[in-house]
């Protein structure tokens, strides 16, 4: 069968909802395309680990300790589910799972701005997981649609823990809220903080052509706009709820349009920080990975020759 001939009836699956799964053929573009899209994805979770982790020692009381310390093992453990899956497609290609880790060292495969930033108070712990994973739950309920079978499948575990991870910061939040002027002061500042890099989280309004292509192939089935309102709408009314102010000033919403109109974040500067990992944290927990990494490859060494001995015997 020809090329163009493959790529026809491959589209058409995928316009009837049919899901691809990793032993189907697929266009080249298409597999490139998942590759990127899963890698960054994995990567971003086992760096978004790293905000938290900062605060698992300094947690206000065990308890507290404990649950996030619970959430940071889920992160990396997320990390590393996609990755697997990255891996699987990346086969073909001759790349591997330790291949993919050092690609952030090298700085071949990036990471979700958020997780560039600092996160010096208790009240940032309970944003990251208040924000940035409802953020990250409304992107990825999307994906639960995604044409590509595996991708989808790890979603819905995945999903399903980042929802105690928001509730996780929700009471965070709700404990500040609810305490002393000093913890309100900190939790409005926190709010403050973060904003701005949320409205960046999920993209400029004006997709590039790689994420249309990701559009047609349905491998995601929202537009980065889409995704932001769906946050405005979800998390306005929860901030007002709680007594604190939203930083800014032309946030409204469009009754004729029935859309969010907001602030355009420094999209020229996240883009860059993102690009050059030259964000407040950026070096620190890349090098902080990279020990990680580098430092526990004698128990990745001992388990495969663990394996290579059992399969012998």
């Amino acid at each position: 069968m020809e090329q163009s001939e493959q790529h026809a009836l491959f589209m058409a699956r995928i316009e009837r909802g049919e899901k691809i799964e990793s032993t189907d053929w697929m266009p080249d573009d298409y597999r490139k395309l998942l590759i990127k899209q899963i890698h960054m994805h994995g990567i971003s979770e086992i760096m978004g680990a790293y905000p938290e982790k900062e605060w698992v020692p300094k947690a206000p009381n065990l308890r507290r300790k404990l649950a996030l310390m619970a959430k940071v093992q889920d992160e990396i453990g997320h990390g590393q589910l996609l990755l697997s899956v990255a891996e699987d497609l990346a086969q073909p290609l001759g790349k591997v799972r330790d291949d993919f880790i050092e690609d952030v060292f090298n700085q071949r495969v990036k990471f979700h701005n958020v997780f560039h930033m600092e996160a010096p108070t208790w009240a940032d712990a309970g944003i990251i997981g208040f924000f940035v994973d409802g953020g990250a739950i409304i992107t990825q309920a999307s994906l639960l649609d995604s044409s590509y079978a595996p991708y989808a499948r790890v979603l819905q575990r995945i999903c399903a823990e980042e929802s105690f991870h928001m509730q996780h910061g929700e009471s965070i939040v709700l404990a500040l809220a609810q305490g002393t002027p000093v913890q309100r002061a900190m939790l409005q500042s926190a709010i403050d903080r973060w904003w701005p890099s949320m409205m960046f989280f999920f993209g400029p309004p004006d997709m590039s052509t790689a994420s249309r292509t990701m559009l047609s192939y349905k491998i995601r089935t929202k537009t980065n706009e889409e995704l932001r309102q769906k946050f405005l709408t979800r998390y306005v009314p929860r901030i007002k709820a709680l007594g604190m102010t939203i930083p800014d000033p032309l946030l409204h919403f469009d009754e004729v349009e029935q859309l969010w109109t907001y602030s355009d974040p420094e999209w020229e500067w996240f883009s860059a920080m993102v690009m050059h990992n030259s964000g407040p944290k950026s070096q620190e927990r890349i090098e902080l990975r990279r020990q990680a990494h580098e430092g526990q490859k004698w128990v990745r060494d001992a388990m495969l020759r663990a394996n290579e001995f059992m399969h012998v015997i």
